[in-house]
């Protein structure tokens, strides 16, 4: 056996040769690992076609040669991007012998924003690979470039071009068009969301100050929608629309703008009076949620700034301590935008920014320009350090109430929650917790789990809103204290992923408006302080079914209105709601019954007929039903939790959340006619 495994092994190695190493060349990286480029093949991937070719308009009218860019989805999954640029060069390349244009559709790394002779100072396209990578991902995509007094186009099927480039007509406006239809083989979903496109190109809009960014909703089935966004302001106007309907300490909205070496430092900023922090770090239009050495300069110059003054104009008394960096925090909206030549980004995401230089020259342009903006409006500034220092009391109170309750590091010697119903594993990667709504729901969960790998928290009523609550109030609040103990990671700040008990935390409540209440209670406390555990998908909502059908011996469960029809037609027969019908009709519902017709017996069957049962809450089921259902991996429906935009998601919680009514009116109103079934 082992002289026969070995002589298989060294002809293995004897066929590994030159003629084994595979060459790929053109796009065909591209097409054959797409989730290199893009990120991945699902919706995401499918809106990153979008951002590349946005993105060339952008860098164009951040050189200075666009003012318009024109977005459209089309019929039959097409989608039209125009820009008012120069035109992509159509020009013969020395070194590719085609033209401009195919070189940069057709060669990754190939474009104008490499070299010295660069087309672009800044830029956001750090690898080149752009409108390349959407060319390899389209079924079709047609260039069209007006330049020189002429009109060009040449079309493209799966990255490679169909016909030569070549001269239609004349014109005298410059401009590029892409029109492409992402390739249904490479992709898993070929739905674009309206929602994510408009309120990206409503950032990069507020991002390109004086930019107009046009789009239009054309497809089929789709009522026609058209936007149109422009903003002179630039990122002051897009603080102001971060606070909107919040109630601001300083009326002036801090900006400065500072050209600085090879590059530009923005920075604008606008203190409320919430206890969250939204600060948004962007390095030539791209966010970085990460933050990088711009986000690093930025804090300190804050800090140091508002320490200065406030003991200048003694708000803060010798013997208290400065303002900390969370205490500075609290309550700020402030997005920092810089433009440099070279980026350097941490990963193909660049989601941190690198250069060293950075946090130098944001440190120096901001620290100076806010200094001055204290002193020349003393009443605002004493109301930006009024809000510092009631944070920093708040601070203070909160550590004396972590200390007592949730000390750093003792968390692993606390008695775990009396209401949790522990798994046996003690390996993170396989456990799951599951935080249900009320002690009946939590007994039919407990009794039909895998207690293997599956925790159970129940939750005595509705917790604690935390939108507007500090840390003290919070830890006050047995069922969130149960929480953080039972997660074992400690909370804000000192939240440490690394002892994450439960590498899934699930949410599961009622199919009802108390459910839905409960869950958005809960999805704040996360965003607002276990915002990593959020971001890193440790986050799920159990989706329990919301009817049971029943006719005969099968038994069959529906997750939506939709899936209850198609499995009404399935079943076939007469429907009987549950309201309607008691068991032992339904239990005799196929029985047999004789009658006579002119003196002779004959035997009719009653129609079949079909109980629909409607869940309202998961009590309603019995352990093994809820375990099939809704606890079964392999067969329970979830859906992870992602924070794709971070300054919506704060903007919707604060909307529902909050303390202002008026908003959360306004959204209710708005969006009533929308609910199909709204349970009283």
């Amino acid at each position: 056996m082992t002289k026969t495994k070995q002589t298989k092994k060294n002809n293995q190695k004897s066929t590994y040769g030159a003629e084994s190493i595979t060459v790929l060349e053109g796009l065909d990286p591209v097409r054959k690992r797409p989730g290199m480029y893009i990120g991945s093949t699902s919706a995401s991937g499918l809106h990153h076609l979008i951002w590349e070719v946005v993105d060339n308009g952008i860098d164009e009218a951040m050189a200075g040669y666009a003012t318009e860019i024109d977005v459209k989805l089309l019929p039959q999954g097409m989608v039209e991007i125009t820009d008012n640029g120069r035109g992509i060069p159509v020009g013969k390349h020395k070194v590719t012998g085609v033209s401009a244009l195919e070189t940069v559709l057709t060669k990754l790394h190939a474009g104008g924003k490499f070299g010295e002779g660069g087309g672009y100072k800044v830029s956001g396209g750090l690898h080149g690979v752009g409108v390349s990578v959407v060319n390899a991902l389209s079924e079709y995509l047609k260039a069209e470039v007006y330049r020189e007094g002429k009109i060009w186009v040449q079309e493209y099927k799966k990255g490679i071009p169909v016909k030569k480039l070549k001269s239609i007509g004349a014109s005298k406006k410059t401009g590029t068009t892409i029109t492409f239809k992402a390739d249904e083989t490479i992709f898993t979903e070929l739905e674009y969301n309206w929602g994510k496109i408009l309120d990206r190109l409503r950032q990069q809009s507020y991002l390109t100050k004086g930019i107009t960014i046009k789009l239009s909703d054309r497809r089929e089935g789709h009522r026609e929608k058209d936007y149109k966004f422009h903003f002179e302001g630039g990122i002051k106007s897009y603080i102001k629309s971060l606070n909107h309907n919040k109630t601001v300490k300083n009326e002036t909205i801090f900006y400065v703008e500072k050209e600085v070496k090879d590059g530009k430092v923005e920075v604008a900023l606008q203190y409320n009076d919430e206890f969250n922090e939204m600060v948004m770090p962007f390095a030539n239009n791209i966010h970085n949620p990460d933050g990088g050495t711009h986000i690093v300069g930025f804090r300190t110059a804050l800090t140091r700034t508002l320490n200065t003054y406030a003991r200048t104009k003694n708000l803060i008394k010798e013997k208290d301590e400065n303002l900390t960096g969370e205490d500075v925090r609290e309550g700020l909206t402030a997005i920092i935008s810089v433009k440099l030549s070279e980026p350097q980004f941490e990963g193909q995401t660049k989601g941190k920014l690198g250069n060293a230089e950075m946090k130098t020259y944001v440190e120096q342009a901001f620290g100076d320009a806010f200094s001055n903006f204290l002193n020349e409006r003393p009443k605002e500034a004493e109301a930006i350090i009024g809000k510092c220092i009631l944070s920093s009391q708040a601070r203070i109170a909160a550590r004396t109430a972590r200390a007592t309750i949730l000390r750093k590091g003792a968390l692993e010697g606390m008695t775990l929650p009396g209401k949790l119903s522990d798994c046996s594993s003690r390996k993170p990667e396989e456990c799951e917790l599951y935080i249900v709504e009320g002690d009946s729901a939590g007994g039919s969960a407990k009794q039909g789990r895998d207690r293997k790998f599956q925790a159970i928290l129940p939750l005595r009523g509705k917790i604690l809103n935390v939108e507007r609550a500090r840390l003290d109030k919070m830890l006050a609040n047995n069922e969130i204290k149960n929480l953080v103990i039972a997660l074992g990671t400690n909370i804000d700040d000192q939240l440490d992923l690394e002892k994450l008990r439960y590498h899934r935390v699930i949410i599961m409540t009622d199919a009802d408006v108390d459910g839905a209440h409960i869950r958005t209670l809960l999805l704040t406390l996360f965003f607002r302080h276990f915002t990593s555990l959020v971001t890193n998908g440790h986050l799920y909502i159990a989706q329990p079914p919301l009817y049971q059908l029943k006719k005969g011996a099968t038994i069959k469960y529906a997750y939506s209105d939709e899936e209850k029809e198609k499995i009404i037609k399935e079943l076939g027969g007469e429907i009987m709601e549950a309201d309607d019908v008691n068991e032992e009709e339904v239990e005799s519902e196929t029985e047999e019954v004789k009658t006579k017709e002119k003196g002779n017996k004959k035997e009719v069957k009653k129609p079949a007929k079909i109980n629909i049962q409607r869940y309202k809450g998961l009590g309603e089921m019995n352990p093994n039903q809820l375990w099939e259902t809704t606890m079964d991996p392999e067969h329970r429906l979830m859906k992870q939790v992602t924070v794709e935009d971070a300054a919506r998601a704060d903007e919707v919680f604060d909307m529902l959340m909050g303390g202002d009514v008026l908003p959360r009116k306004h959204f209710i109103q708005t969006h009533a006619k929308a609910v199909e079934n709204l349970d009283i």
